[in-house]
């Protein structure tokens, strides 16, 4: 009798270590599925505010180098590392409404002056207006000069007659620390996926 005893002592150590090392195993893999979702979530945080921008084009102010509804990548450690250029495609707060975020050719450096004669870009009392094969059509209008403080920068569209840029803005210049990502790379629509210049 003593002997069933112990076996059936022994067969309940034996469940309840099994059971035990069930609920064990149940929550070690709980928390393992639970440390990768925090991990994947800290990996999209700093992607998302300190390696890329998505952006989606609202409007046909960069026609018909970004068309209305295409989606882009902007990449924020270009200008982490770097200044605008004349000619980046940038992504930018608002002047006149920083919740909201544009996106235009950077044409005017700190220290510069532009004005726009019957259309034509001409920098620095330049005699020669700035090649600008990128443009959708030939632009009409004169503006200027501006004279582009330190520490800022003039944004025109590259479909200069439809485009809400500088030359309209209340706050003409959008300061550096404004300029977020430098716009590289269309990923939709799919038979336009490529770089952006």
């Amino acid at each position: 009798m003593s002997e069933i005893k112990e076996n059936i002592q022994e067969t309940k150590d034996e469940t309840s270590k099994k059971t035990s090392k069930k609920k064990n195993s149940l929550g070690r893999e709980l928390m393992e599925d639970v440390i990768m979702v925090l991990v994947v979530l800290v990996v999209v945080f700093l992607i998302k505010n300190f390696v890329l921008i998505n952006a989606v084009i609202p409007s046909g102010s960069m026609e018909n180098t970004i068309m209305t509804g295409d989606r882009v990548f902007g990449n924020r450690l270009t200008y982490r590392f770097g200044d605008p250029e004349r000619g980046d495609i940038a992504i930018f707060r608002y002047p006149d409404d920083e919740s909201e975020l544009y996106i235009k050719r950077v044409m005017g450096l700190p220290g510069d002056t532009i004005e726009i004669k019957d259309g034509l870009l001409y920098l620095n009392n330049s005699e020669e207006p700035l090649a600008e094969p990128y443009l959708k059509e030939i632009p009409t209008g004169d503006f200027g000069p501006y004279q582009v403080p330190e520490g800022c920068y003039f944004m025109l569209g590259d479909n200069r007659n439809k485009s809400n840029d500088s030359r309209m803005w209340e706050n003409t210049y959008v300061t550096r620390e404004n300029v977020l990502a430098k716009a590289v790379f269309r990923y939709y629509p799919f038979d336009k996926i490529g770089t952006i210049e």
